[in-house]
């Protein structure tokens, strides 16, 4: 079987167990559970949408692991973000992957279409791990927010922030993903970059 088919696959499975998640937080009447899975079913079509109606070229892997993200995100608030001690380092160094990777793609594409900026690769490595920080940094105000929110009305919160400490604990392991992307993870983006280069080269023309 290709290798483009059963990531397809893949990815389908992923949706599938999404869905799951969200008939569990009908079935518990678990806001939560059931607001988080939405959302990130929503986001699994992100990558086929960019692909059909932006016509941006995307490595599967990329797809893959938002999706993974999500899923293991939305499977945490069904439990295992309370009793499970890792569950929670696991999805932030996931998540922050793929932001660094979109702030990387979009660093290279500013320093490729445009003469007046260039990016040095050192600077590129420092601009990741400072991207990836500041989404993070609002992650966890938003976090905050929700919360607050949901007190002073009485309801459940549908994000969690569970103290400074915590907060801590997941700025590093949103740098844990900021590096692997760093280091390891820009050859699967550069079919990215270099699609978006083209767009932007056919709106200029």
């Amino acid at each position: 079987m290709h290798s483009r088919g059963i990531e397809y696959r893949a990815s389908q499975a992923m949706q599938g167990a999404i869905c799951l998640v969200f008939f569990a937080g009908v079935y518990t009447r678990n806001l939560s559970v059931i607001v988080n899975s939405l959302l990130a079913l929503s986001v699994t079509f992100l990558p086929a949408i960019l692909q059909r109606d932006w016509e941006i070229r995307l490595h599967p892997l990329p797809g893959l692991w938002l999706t993974a993200a999500v899923l293991l995100h939305a499977i945490g608030m069904l439990g295992p973000y309370n009793y499970i001690s890792w569950w929670d380092h696991v999805t932030h160094t996931l998540s922050a992957s793929v932001v660094a990777a979109v702030g990387y793609v979009s660093a290279r594409v500013f320093d490729e279409y445009s003469d007046a900026v260039y990016f040095p690769p050192r600077f590129l490595f420092v601009y990741i791990l400072l991207f990836t920080l500041a989404a993070g940094v609002l992650w966890e105000v938003l976090e905050f927010g929700a919360r607050l929110s949901a007190e002073a009305l009485g309801i459940e919160a549908v994000l969690v922030q569970y103290g400074l400490g915590d907060t801590i604990i997941d700025l590093v392991f949103d740098t844990v993903g900021a590096m692997l992307v760093a280091l390891f993870g820009t050859p699967t983006l550069s079919e990215t970059i270099e699609s978006l280069n083209e767009r932007l080269e056919r709106a200029r023309s």
